[in-house]
């Protein structure tokens, strides 16, 4: 098995404050990743780390095996499409993409020329002059036409309305089948992502708390619907996350993997069994540990 990136007890202070502490992982090469977590949990501080934006305090990070920083070929292979990306103002669009296939060995000038018309963006027009959604594709279109092996997308959809996010994972999961690379997304539209995530790492508080593949994480919970006093009685004793009345329905989101006996119970008393959302339970499983440390300060 070959590693995109390798990360060793990885932390980051900035004075009394650690953004980052004792973080180890590791990310396949060719697979699609989603980086999670709430705001200030520390996701940009550790993509900016793995491609040697800034310095980590301790610890150590690999790309491809070798270490990034003041590594011109590691950082060849990287593309980091940033929230608040910038552009020189009187850079036309096309001034852009021309810069880009001078850093990105393996640009594709013809398919980000496609892109363009996708997104119907206007070549000449200076970066400056962009809205928020355009300057989003701008990058959206870097990040794909570069086809760098290690692609991170932090919070690329900015300004853009539902067709254009949509147009952007469309695009993203063809070339990924074309042209298999590893890519990171950073994102707070987790369930708009989640169809084609294939890992979910999860920070919270500056450490680890998730690290799974996607479809063992979704086994973790499940909601059951069905009529109240039924759905109420198999629950019973069970570690119900959340409530939904439905008039004289309920619906039971439960975490726990069901047993055998779980399951031919629920078909007795006529029940629906689906699986929780990602967003759901990544929201349930960082509100309980920041309840859990409130309590323990308490």
């Amino acid at each position: 098995m070959s590693h995109a990136v390798e990360v060793h007890r990885l932390t980051k202070s900035y004075g009394d404050v650690t953004a980052v502490h004792d973080v180890s992982f590791s990310i396949e090469a060719n697979k699609i990743y989603g980086l999670l977590g709430r705001n200030g949990a520390g996701k940009t501080t550790l993509m900016k780390i793995i491609t040697a934006q800034i310095f980590a305090t301790y610890g150590e990070v690999k790309v491809f095996g070798e270490v990034p920083y003041e590594n011109s070929h590691a950082l060849s292979q990287i593309c980091f499409i940033k929230e608040s990306q910038k552009y020189p103002e009187n850079f036309r669009i096309m001034d852009v993409l021309d810069v880009a296939a001078s850093i990105f060995p393996n640009w594709d000038m013809e398919y980000a020329y496609t892109l363009i018309e996708d997104f119907e963006l206007p070549l000449k027009r200076r970066m400056e002059k962009l809205s928020r959604g355009m300057l989003s594709s701008v990058g959206i279109i870097i990040g794909l036409a570069s086809r760098a092996p290690l692609t991170i997308f932090d919070e690329p959809y900015l300004g853009l309305d539902a067709v254009a996010r949509s147009l952007f994972y469309d695009r993203l999961i063809e070339d990924y089948g074309e042209h298999p690379r590893t890519i990171i997304l950073s994102t707070h539209l987790i369930d708009e992502v989640s169809r084609f995530l294939e890992h979910v790492i999860v920070i919270d508080n500056g450490k680890i708390l998730i690290n799974e593949d996607n479809d063992v994480l979704r086994e973790r919970a499940i909601t059951v619907t069905g009529q109240t006093t039924k759905v109420e009685s198999f629950t019973a004793g069970k570690d119900v996350i959340d409530r939904t009345p439905l008039g004289g329905f309920l619906s039971a989101h439960v975490m726990g993997e069901l047993s055998t006996e779980d399951r031919k119970q629920s078909e007795e008393l006529g029940l629906e069994l689906t699986p929780v959302s990602l967003q759901q339970l990544i929201v349930h499983l960082t509100s309980a540990k920041t309840h859990k440390k409130e309590e323990e300060v308490q």
